[in-house]
């Protein structure tokens, strides 16, 4: 019996080619986007999860509250040793810092080769609390002497061309000899940690010797600190006792703190602490789930359309007994056939499409996931549940048929059912395209917003050069002089961050006037010469800029400073005092604000003083002829001032455009999604029109001759769906509206969502299916009506 459903299920797809392949089409584009979803969920899910005792492994993260709420993936230096020495809670405490770009001097053949790296310095049980072993599979990894190391195995090879590198030795900063004293197993993308030469943490303060104390005065997010507690302990009595270290040891500090531990199964989906909004794998589940779906309606729409053309077919299998579940069954089996064959195209579509995909959001997924058993489970119940919602309504519609009418040829499509159904889901179908085209104009708009928007400082053509750390500020000096001389340099400033640049921001509170407590509000610092402003292109609200020998003696506040200080204005604040860090500084201008980060946080008050100990880069202002053969020369200048070091730079169009990267990439996402449900849509109304065409062949004969022209028949097969599609655009409106403005609830500074975004998808979305239909019908209003009616 089986064998008999198969073997006519396969001869009644084959009789109809055109419906089939528009069936198998859109049913394999829902597969393979299934599939990429599923890589793509499942992979970021995995985050960290194979560490051993994982669910007792936390991060120790500061919420600061000083006029509103900062949060930090770190807690001050001094947090580790006073946690491990006045508390039982934990198990294992280690702290680990990244410092970043350092130099690393590799000896080769009585010579030496330069890298820049970024290095983590950890203490000896961070190795103890996370499992990444070594290349011979032990745990036994040892960095309690200064001056040691371990790297990865992809890492010694890209240094020394080998893995087998314990006991070889490299020279960190032009200045330590470091030993490596074990190789660990590359870490597998899915975890928190991208490291890969791990330094002793005695070594910190040889760089960073703020971050290396143990002091309570301040937070750097590149220092953290990791705990793995042990068992069955309570989370809300550790997190009420740990409320009582800042009353201890940060007693006179105006930023409160308060420390929290945060699960290792948390740091990748927590977006206050820079994770992975986990709304993201919400939306790309539901996007996959709108594509499955809107290919089973197209399979729905035209198999219960073709019930009324199968009618006499189903009646003759009644008359010699078939009964209804055989016929139900008949037709599942068809759509399983069709399913089963779309989920292989899907396959091929998956394995073609992969690389770009992975190219996209920079992963590295592989097919090898899909022989998993979760997988399996995953396809097996996506596709039998597709084949059970696309067949099982057109299979109810085809048993129910009465022989007797199909036989005497008195069916009409109300005796068949599903044509108020068919019209439900063709409404459905483009209210989720018209959906998609909105909200990917929408988030267009919105990062266009951000990243070409005005950003209240110039990022054009503007060149930022790292500089070693610790330099003479007189070499700093003669190096801005030589780089001004060299022609196609318009302006040069040192500095320590550019506007913009979110990675380089330094929050402090400050002391205004001699008032005798700190403001309530953060700072964002910006150390910068008398240059800063004007080759930024940061207008001045009132006073003035630096004077060329200013040390620390000056300083230049925005508009929001003077904004939270109160009861004051821009030229009210200029002379007066202003306490930075033990420095007290006088307010000599008010500059206007500028986006310091991106558009989801509100502009914070900022401050540049022109202290040079701070300075960490140097911005170069190019014209726009012969950047190539101007960034050469400014190479060679910075080469030979910094002959023990390694020239690098970024554009900071290109650095601003970075904090965006995500929301690109989703983006791109939602532009082939939507894409991908226009041409599902469309290719169902294809069918459907094809089908009714065919249907009516002699009816539009019959018109013809009576005088109907190409404009009249095209009229009498569109109106009905120029209808269903402006309906969907009806129910689209609210439902895109809700949704988008949630979105952008998001950013503190955003776009809007206009009327004619709305227009523009439903017209988008008429027009293609005009063109959909008129393909079909214009074909045949042309064609020669004696053809049809010969017959008759």
């Amino acid at each position: 019996m089986i064998r008999n459903y198969f073997k006519i299920a396969w001869r009644n797809l084959t009789k109809r080619k055109v419906f089939t392949a528009i069936n198998v089409f859109g049913l394999s584009m829902g597969f393979a986007s299934s599939i990429l979803i599923y890589l793509f969920i499942s992979h970021h899910l995995s985050f960290d999860n194979f560490h051993k005792d994982s669910d007792n492994i936390y991060r120790i993260t500061t919420e600061e509250h000083i006029g509103q709420t900062h949060y930090i993936t770190s807690a001050p230096p001094g947090f580790a040793k006073v946690f491990r020495e006045e508390f039982a809670y934990a198990d294992k405490v280690a702290k680990t810092a990244r410092e970043r770009n350092l130099i690393i001097d590799i000896p080769k053949n009585n010579s030496t080769t330069k890298f820049k790296q970024d290095i983590s310095f950890v203490e000896e049980d961070f190795f103890k609390i996370f499992n990444f072993p070594l290349l011979d599979g032990s745990h036994s990894i040892s960095l309690s002497d200064p001056n040691t190391a371990v790297i990865t195995e992809q890492k010694a090879l890209d240094l020394f061309g080998k893995k087998d590198v314990v006991g070889e030795t490299f020279v960190l900063e032009n200045d330590k000899t470091i030993k490596i004293t074990g190789v660990l197993k590359d870490f597998p993308e899915t975890t928190f940690f991208d490291g890969d030469i791990f330094v002793a943490f005695k070594n910190l303060k040889d760089f960073s010797n703020w971050t290396a104390s143990e002091t309570w005065g301040g937070i750097t997010s590149s220092l953290q600190c990791f705990i793995k507690l042990n068992p069955n302990q309570d989370m809300s009595a550790i997190e009420n006792a740990l409320l009582e270290l800042p009353k201890k040891y940060r007693p006179n500090y105006k930023n409160k703190h308060v420390y929290q531990l945060q699960p290792l199964s948390d740091m990748h989906f927590n977006p206050v602490y820079g994770g992975l909004n986990p709304a993201f794998l919400i939306i790309f589940g539901i996007i996959g789930l709108f594509l499955i779906g809107i290919a089973s309606i197209n399979f729905i729409n035209i198999s219960s359309a073709q019930a009324f053309y199968r009618s006499k077919e189903i009646g003759v299998r009644k008359v010699l007994g078939s009964l209804k579940q055989q016929l139900f069954w008949q037709f599942l089996v068809e759509t399983l056939l069709i399913s089963f064959i779309a989920s292989c195209l899907g396959f091929l579509v998956t394995a073609f499409t992969l690389p770009s995909f992975n190219t996209l959001f920079d992963l590295e997924l592989t097919l090898n996931s899909l022989l998993d058993i979760k997988f399996i489970t995953f396809f097996i119940a996506l596709l039998v549940s597709v084949s059970l919602l696309a067949g099982s309504y057109p299979g109810i519609l085809i048993a129910r048929i009465v022989p007797v009418l199909a036989l005497k040829g008195k069916l009409n499509h109300n005796d068949t059912g599903g044509a108020f159904t068919r019209k439900v889901l063709v409404v459905t179908q483009f209210s989720i395209s018209i959906i998609l085209i909105v909200a990917t104009i929408v988030i267009s708009k919105q990062i266009t917003f951000a990243v070409d928007g005005d950003l209240g400082f110039e990022k054009e053509s503007i060149v930022m050069l790292g500089i070693p750390p610790h330099e003479n500020p007189e070499m700093l000096n003669t190096l801005k002089n030589r780089l001004k001389n060299i022609p196609g340099v318009q302006q040069v400033s040192n500095c320590f961050g550019s506007p913009g640049a979110a990675q380089n921001n330094w929050g402090s509170i400050i002391r205004y006037n001699n008032r005798p407590e700190y403001e309530e509000f953060s700072n964002t610092i910006k150390a910068g010469d008398a240059d800063y402003l004007k080759l930024f292109n940061i207008p001045l609200v009132s006073g003035r800029s630096f004077f060329k020998d200013d040390k620390t003696t000056e300083v230049m506040v925005n508009e929001m400073f003077v904004e939270r200080l109160g009861d004051t204005s821009v030229e009210e604040v200029l002379g007066k005092t202003l306490e930075l860090h033990e420095h007290k500084m006088t307010i000599v201008g008010v500059f206007k604000n500028f986006h310091n980060q991106k558009f989801t946080t509100e502009i914070a008050p900022a401050i540049v003083t022109p202290n040079q100990e701070w300075y960490r880069e140097i911005a170069v202002k190019l014209n726009y002829t012969n950047t190539k053969e101007v960034l050469t020369q400014v190479s060679n200048v910075w080469t030979d001032t910094f002959s023990n070091y390694i020239f690098d730079y970024h554009f900071l169009d290109e650095r601003v455009a970075e904090q965006y990267e995500t929301e690109q990439r989703y983006l791109s996402l939602s532009k082939l999604f939507s894409g991908l449900a226009i041409l599902i849509g469309c290719m169902g109304i294809y069918g459907l029109i094809l089908f009714f065409v065919n249907q009516r062949l002699k009816e539009i004969g019959i018109r013809k001759i009576l005088g109907s022209n190409v404009r009249n028949i095209l009229a009498l097969f569109s109106v009905g769906f120029i209808k269903l599609i402006l309906i969907a655009g009806l129910i689209a409106i609210p439902i895109t509206w809700y949704v988008m403005e949630q979105w952008l609830q998001g950013y503190a500074y955003r776009t809007n969502i206009e009327w004619w975004y709305f227009l523009i998808a439903i017209a988008f979305t008429l027009i293609l299916a005009l063109i959909t239909i008129s393909y079909q019908t214009v074909k045949v209003a042309i064609s020669n009506p004696v053809k049809v009616l010969k017959t008759e």
